[in-house]
């Protein structure tokens, strides 16, 4: 198995970092068109960028709560914003500490797709996100991508608080990745629209 390094294009933020309050505790998530979109944060504002306490926003088909298990489980269509980023997914488990009601970790799969704040994508069969570790694992034909430079593989190890990746092929794939080198190149305007970013 071959596995590579790649640090700048795949460190993206995963939904899920969030405060215990952005796990709904038996409530029904409100729909898209009440939810107002988040404001981009202030160019320069870092602390803002980081905010990971951000509330984050799930919609679904249906949320299954089990309170005393700490385990919230969204299914069907679910989409969960956080700071301008948006997570798809067919179905979403938030696994939360029973005592301190924190997130620990939350496991997305069916066509599951990733929208960072920057324009960042990427699409897996799986996601598994690790708040303690800050880490983030695309799992099945994981694929990352910015503009035209794209990384492929089996699974796809984000350690978001390093700004490392690691990138493994799987049994009947290598690892592929693709990076032009234009220097001239401009850099894209990501603007906001009431779903998220809009990425050119």
């Amino acid at each position: 198995m071959r596995v590579l390094v790649v640090s700048a294009l795949v460190a993206m933020l995963l939904l899920g970092a969030a405060s215990p309050d952005a796990v709904a505790q038996g409530s029904a998530p409100r729909p898209p068109a009440s939810t107002p979109a988040p404001k981009p944060p202030p160019a320069g504002d870092k602390a803002k960028d980081d905010d990971k306490n951000a509330p984050v926003i799930v919609d679904a088909d249906s949320l299954d709560s089990f309170q005393r298990q700490g385990l919230a489980i969204f299914k069907g269509n679910v989409i969960a914003r956080q700071n301008n980023s948006i997570q798809y997914a067919d179905k979403m488990e938030v696994y939360t500490d029973s005592k301190t009601d924190r997130v620990e970790r939350v496991v997305s799969t069916g066509n599951v797709r990733i929208i960072t704040r920057d324009c960042r994508m990427g699409t897996a069969e799986r996601a598994e996100y690790y708040d303690a570790e800050q880490r983030v694992v695309l799992i099945g034909n994981a694929r990352v991508w910015r503009d035209a430079d794209i990384v492929t593989g089996d699974r796809i190890t984000i350690f978001i608080a390093e700004d490392r990746s690691i990138v493994e092929g799987g049994k009947q794939e290598r690892v592929k990745a693709i990076f032009y080198q234009n220097q001239n190149k401009p850099k894209s305007e990501i603007k906001f629209g009431p779903a998220g970013p809009i990425c050119p």
